[in-house]
């Protein structure tokens, strides 16, 4: 049995915002027309929503209404350029799948913020100094924490925060943060898998004034994999409102308001520090920059299936329906809930899945799409299945 599913890229879901090209560095070099990997579960879990951590409030600061990447504060372009785009995609995938809790020692000093960079994605730019979105907020206030449950674990949060007089123009060290909370195993407002639910519980502020950094430490109970990030925090009589990010830039599970971004730079508890070497949040400092991604793209997705009792085949076609290239694509899709639907093999192509949740990129080779040209891929799947869900496009 055949049938027939498309859509354009118009149509994107909320919930697109996550892979756009996983493993591509690996697979550049794999030229067979025919080549078969077993899909491949994404490794990606969370990250602090309030006070939101650089890497949240990086990708809904550059998120532009398309799906590429156009950050108009200053650290978040400078760490899109250093890293690429994929610890944007992957906002929530700071993590060390051997983390196993450790800290001073294992971490280095000045590479806390992505935890030491042992996974998959390039985090190592949010460890910089500089002038990051930031969260402002009234010390020793009771306000939510909350923390992006994309995919569900049991543990625990442990909370440091800057001591006073900490340097804020370098990169932090283990001698500059203080424990100040733990939280373990936190309610969730809603199922994982979602760029709006969160973990949450009672957070009592410490007693700081001026520009501090967070940094959350999730440590899994259940396996040795733990997670990272740090927020950047003023304290100045703030009531949650954020700064330093696109007016009227969507940041799901947060409150707080979005004002225009600060020109000055952060103040600290140490008058003598001196932050003229920081860069300022101005979206127009360099009118040159190139955003990451071609927002003036388009493309479409079509499917074919060829399915038996308990089994099928899909062929996907990627059309660049636009008048420029496509120099990188990602195809995203959400199976039935409780479907029973599993890929067991897939060929030009990378395929990370997350619950029901799927996304498709390139083998590298075929990334590149040229105006009115296409490029295909396959997959083989276990379960019933006859008819392709809804497919979003998102050209890079």
């Amino acid at each position: 049995m055949s049938t027939i599913a498309s859509t354009a890229f118009g149509s994107r879901r909320r919930r697109i915002a996550v892979v756009m090209s996983l493993v591509l560095a690996v697979v550049a070099a794999m030229f067979a027309t025919t080549l078969f990997t077993k899909g491949q579960e994404a490794e990606a879990h969370g990250a602090t929503v309030f006070p939101g951590s650089r890497q949240y409030f990086c990708y809904f600061d550059a998120l532009s209404g398309n799906g590429a990447l156009d950050p108009s504060n200053a650290m978040c372009q400078q760490a899109l350029n250093q890293g690429g785009p994929n610890a944007f995609y992957n906002w929530f995938g700071n993590l060390d799948s051997n983390g196993a809790g450790q800290t001073v020692g294992y971490i280095p000093d000045g590479e806390i913020c992505n935890g030491g960079g042992r996974g998959p994605y390039d985090f190592s730019a949010f460890n910089a100094a500089g002038n990051w979105p930031r969260t402002h907020v009234t010390a020793g206030a009771n306000v939510e924490w909350r923390y992006n449950n994309w995919a569900h674990h049991p543990g625990k949060f442990d909370l440091y925060i800057t001591k006073d007089g900490w340097n804020p123009n370098t990169p932090i060290t283990w001698d500059e943060l203080e424990l100040f909370t733990t939280i373990t195993n936190p309610p969730q407002n809603g199922g994982p898998g979602s760029d709006d639910h969160y973990y949450y519980a009672n957070l009592t502020l410490p007693q700081k004034s001026g520009y501090h950094v967070v940094f959350t430490h999730w440590v899994r109970s259940d396996s040795s994999e733990n997670f990272y990030a740090c927020s950047d925090v003023e304290f100045d009589g703030g009531n949650g409102e954020v700064t330093g990010v696109r007016p009227g830039a969507n940041l799901p599970g947060n409150d707080g308001g979005v004002n225009n971004p600060p020109t000055d730079p952060p103040t600290t508890d140490d008058p003598t520090d001196d932050p003229t070497d920081e860069p300022t949040d101005d979206p127009t400092e360099d009118p040159t920059d190139d955003p990451t991604g071609n927002p003036n793209a388009t493309c479409t997705a079509e499917a074919s299936i060829f399915s038996w009792n308990g089994g099928a085949t899909v062929n996907i076609t990627v059309t660049n329906t636009g008048t420029a290239p496509v120099s990188d694509w990602m195809i995203h899709w959400l199976w039935p809930p409780d479907s029973g639907i599993t890929i067991d093999n897939s060929w030009n192509t990378t395929i990370s899945s997350m619950g029901d949740m799927q996304m498709a990129s390139p083998s590298g080779w075929n990334a590149t799409i040229s105006s009115g040209s296409s490029e295909s891929f396959g997959f083989n799947v276990s379960g019933n299945l006859t008819t392709m869900p809804a497919l979003d496009c998102i050209p890079g």
